[in-house]
């Protein structure tokens, strides 16, 4: 089984459809390519890392005191994204994708 799926895995590897996809993937080399690295996966972790808690309290009490459905949705986005505080997973991954923007 084991080797199966290594000869699997190894196959998919050299499959050239797969090279193009990850080539796809890959961040343009610009400074549009690294500010959206920066600002959609590693900024919101810092933050969340830093200010997650008053974040946090802030939008739940908010949340009491909404008025309209956009408000209450607004304020429940921020709970969600920012009740667990920063994810070191996504911090991972946005450092990653900022190294292979270099290479």
């Amino acid at each position: 089984m084991k080797q199966k799926i290594k000869a699997k895995a190894q196959q998919l590897a050299q499959n050239p459809a797969t090279k193009k996809a990850l080539l796809s993937m890959k961040p343009e080399k610009s400074p549009w390519g690294f500010l959206g690295i920066i600002l959609f996966f590693i900024a919101p972790e810092i933050i969340a890392f830093i200010w997650g808690v008053p974040i946090t309290s802030y939008a739940k009490t908010e949340l009491l005191l909404a008025t309209s459905a956009v408000e209450q949705q607004y304020y429940k986005l921020l709970v969600m994204l920012f009740e667990e505080g920063g994810s070191w997973i996504n911090l991972g991954i946005g450092m990653a994708l900022l190294i292979w923007l270099f290479f």
